[in-house]
Parts: structure tokens; C-alpha cells; sequence
């Protein structure tokens, strides 16, 4: 990993992967640069160790964020699998859950915009990886319930939330 990462004090903005490597780095969490635009690592969640990855567009000033729970949806589970994703989507305020077509791999997706100068801060990209994780924390039951466990979509989207209800 680069070493300009350690010397991000948190008042500075960074470019988008430079943050999130230093930021990565700081929580002891694994990453690689894989390029210029894109970083990656791991990151543990209350269920599962989640793949994150950033790529940065800088044509667009967009950085988009995606988080894989490391779940594969089967041929026979797509249809019910794609009601959930439909079902969960509409409880969230940002970012939206997709099932990948390269691989079948559920994922979590959420584009920032960042302005004229593409610089992120600390705080922004704290907000956007706690985010992340935790909409994948709080939807994975819901995955579970219907690629293992034989729910139909509502019961387990409705069983996922009554359970992170009672995790407060």
C-alpha cells in the first residue's frame, strides 16, 4: 500500500481511492490498490466478511461504492431472489441491492458524487463504508432466509427486520 496514506490528517479531502485506502489502512481492515481509479479490501460485518470496492469515474466526479456479501444466487432461487431485491430496495434511502449477471453475485451498490474538485474527506468516506456494511448486515437474514432457507420473499425480508429490531 502506498504510504502517502498515513499522512491523511482528518481536516484534509483526498483523491476518492487515496481516502479509502487510508481509511482502510487506519482500521487495519486488508486492501490493495488495483489501480489509479479502483480499491479494494475487506471489511468485517456482523454476518460475513464483506469485499468492498471503490472505483473512481473522474470524467463524472462519481465515486461508485460496492459491497459483496459473498453470496451467489442459483438458477432455481433467481426469481424469488430478484422479488427480495425488489422488496429491499424500496427500504432504502441510498444506494440499491443487485444481483450481478457476471457470477450471479448479490451486491450492494451506491454511487457519490463528489464536486468540481473530486476530492473525498474522511468523515464522507467513513459515512459511505459504515453505510454500506450496514445496509448488507441488515438485509442479509433476508438473503439467507430465501437461497437457504426456503422463505418466500415477504416472510424473510419480514423476519430479517423484526430480528435487527430486536439487535438494538
Amino acid at each position: 500500500m502506498n504510504t502517502r496514506h498515513a499522512t491523511i490528517e482528518e481536516t484534509d479531502d483526498a483523491a476518492p481511492v487515496e481516502m479509502l485506502g487510508a481509511l482502510f489502512e487506519a482500521h487495519g481492515w486488508s486492501c490493495e490498490q488495483v489501480s489509479d481509479d479502483e480499491v479494494t479490501g475487506e471489511v468485517p460485518g456482523s454476518w460475513t466478511t464483506y469485499q468492498v470496492r471503490a472505483i473512481w469515474r473522474a470524467e463524472d466526479k462519481v465515486l461508485q461504492l460496492l459491497c459483496l456479501p459473498k453470496v451467489t444466487v442459483s438458477d432455481d432461487k433467481r426469481k424469488a431472489a430478484y422479488e427480495l431485491l425488489a422488496l429491499v430496495n424500496e427500504q432504502l434511502w441510498l444506494g440499491h441491492f443487485d444481483v450481478w449477471s457476471q457470477g450471479n453475485v448479490l451486491l450492494y451498490r451506491h454511487g457519490l458524487m463528489l464536486g468540481d474538485d473530486g476530492l473525498l474527506s474522511l468523515d464522507m468516506a467513513q459515512m459511505a463504508i459504515e453505510s454500506a456494511i450496514s445496509e448488507c448486515d441488515r438485509f442479509y437474514p433476508a438473503f439467507q432466509f430465501v437461497l437457504w432457507g426456503d422463505k418466500s420473499p415477504r416472510e424473510a425480508l419480514d423476519a430479517a427486520l423484526v430480528d435487527a429490531a430486536g439487535e438494538a
